[in-house]
């Protein structure tokens, strides 16, 4: 990092650090008390603190990471300042807990955009700091900097596990992947995404010395046709029934297979994936997620993805392969369709964005979910056109461990789209700056929006008398 690079990291961490502050004590003044899931979370670390670790709230479904790392920080920095009582262990003493984690996920976002795009020169390190800074303001996951959710220290350990394993420090990534899996469980798709880069590249190297043997060095410009993934695939397969490439894989990623299979004796012991209460969290073939996800990305990332550009692009495509893209409708049709599913929650809970976006659009109409699907294929496109700077086997890896966490979620929930749209968005192209400027300009927007709504806009239900907030 250059002295001019690192001075301008350092003003503009310590500027959104200090913005943060700002509004985590307005946060704490307006609401004092916890809220939503703090009512559980916030009492079961209190536990902790207390040494009452044998406590737990059947309610919690994830595991003890929170709390546990808590009361690691809350605990010493109480002791070293002298503070006693109430304070320790407080509503708002939990909460800043998120608030480190959000500038540790800065400085993490910033490390990974610096090692991911090393190769192209043509990145300023003024973009790399814009990109970061807009990374780290991400709506979905910067509200939740303020509450004392999972969200902030699951994200912050699974992105910090990526970036071990971009350095080639597997075993640090595997142990850091189990931190991100006390905090949530779902967050093990990201350590098999960790060992899935380790094969990638194996995999790209192999193919690249296959290719060359054939004399065909058409590997960018063939990867979008369909007899180009058949033969992918193929050799795919042949690679991994080598017993001599299996051993070379197992050598490289020993520590995420140890942890994976630590995961499968949970499962096993558990009885399921979730710890608490079951009967809301019920896993199932959901695979509208998927488009779900798909819009909830075009819309995040609308001066990456709705381009002039890229809708004559896709136009042209749609000429071209008439074919696939029939059968791409059909099949999505057919998805949505058959594997719809409609969570309690997402009906009943209108504190929630996703109550108004489900009312709103998919509700006026029982049509509505099926005129969507030209949409969700742009949308696919699209997404998929960003990443093909990446290799193949990368974009295979990627999209599966995409299907792993969104499918099997029954509930409609923007917080499961965190990591997945993180990752994806840290491995695509810089745009230009002023695309650069206007996605920051729309994040802070939003973020004033959800502030505004979320402080201000308050109401109550009939049957209760506490104060209800609008939130992701």
């Amino acid at each position: 990092m250059e002295r001019a690079e690192a001075y301008g990291f350092s003003g503009a961490m310590s500027g959104a650090f200090l913005l943060s502050c700002l509004l985590f004590a307005a946060v704490s003044r307006r609401q004092r008390g916890p809220y939503m899931d703090e009512v559980f979370h916030v009492p079961q670390a209190q536990a902790y603190c207390q040494g009452r670790f044998l406590q737990w709230d059947p309610m919690i479904t994830t595991l003890p990471g929170l709390y546990l790392l808590s009361v690691g920080v809350v605990k010493p920095a109480a002791w070293l300042l002298g503070w006693t009582g109430s304070v320790v262990c407080s509503v708002g003493m939990l909460r800043f807990i998120n608030l480190l984690f959000s500038a540790g996920n800065f400085y993490l976002l910033y490390l990974l955009l610096f090692k991911i795009h090393q190769k192209n020169k043509a990145v300023s390190g003024f973009q790399r700091i814009l990109s970061a800074l807009t990374l780290a303001m991400f709506p979905t996951l910067y509200f939740f900097t303020f509450l004392y959710y999972t969200d902030p220290g699951s994200v912050f350990f699974t992105l910090f596990s990526y970036l071990m394993c971009l350095y080639g420090n597997h075993k640090t990534s595997a142990l850091l992947g189990f931190c991100g899996f006390m905090f949530r469980q779902t967050n093990i798709v990201w350590t098999v995404f960790c060992a899935g880069n380790v094969v990638a590249e194996k995999l790209n190297e192999a193919w690249k010395t296959e290719l060359q043997k054939k004399k065909d060095e058409k590997i960018s410009s063939r990867k979008g046709s369909f007899s180009d993934l058949t033969r992918v695939l193929q050799f795919l397969v042949e690679y991994l029934l080598s017993p001599k490439n299996l051993v070379t894989l197992t050598a490289l990623t020993w520590p995420y297979i140890i942890l994976v299979s630590l995961f499968f004796v949970f499962v096993f012991l558990n009885g399921g994936i979730v710890v608490g209460d079951r009967s809301s969290h019920e896993a199932c073939l959901h695979f509208p997620q998927l488009f779900y996800f798909l819009s909830f990305t075009v819309f995040f990332s609308f001066p990456h993805l709705l381009t002039p550009t890229k809708i004559r692009k896709f136009l042209l495509s749609l000429r071209k392969h008439p074919v696939q893209y029939s059968l791409i409708t059909v099949i999505s049709l057919f998805l949505i369709w058959k594997f719809t599913y409609v969570h309690k929650y997402l009906l009943a809970d209108n504190r929630h964005y996703t109550f108004y976006v489900w009312r709103k659009v998919f509700q006026r109409h029982e049509l509505v979910k099926y005129l969507l699907v030209p949409f969700y294929i742009f949308a696919g496109w699209s997404f998929a056109d960003t990443l093909k700077s990446k290799s193949i086997f990368w974009i295979l890896m990627y999209f599966v461990c995409l299907l792993a966490v969104t499918v099997p979620q029954k509930l409609l929930e923007f917080r499961y789209f965190i990591l997945p749209f993180l990752i994806y968005r840290l491995n695509i192209p810089f745009l230009s700056l002023y695309r650069q400027l206007l996605e920051l300009a729309f994040y802070i927007l939003v973020n004033a929006v959800t502030f505004y709504l979320f402080l201000n806009r308050t109401f109550q239900w009939e049957n209760s008398d506490e104060v209800q907030r609008f939130m992701w």
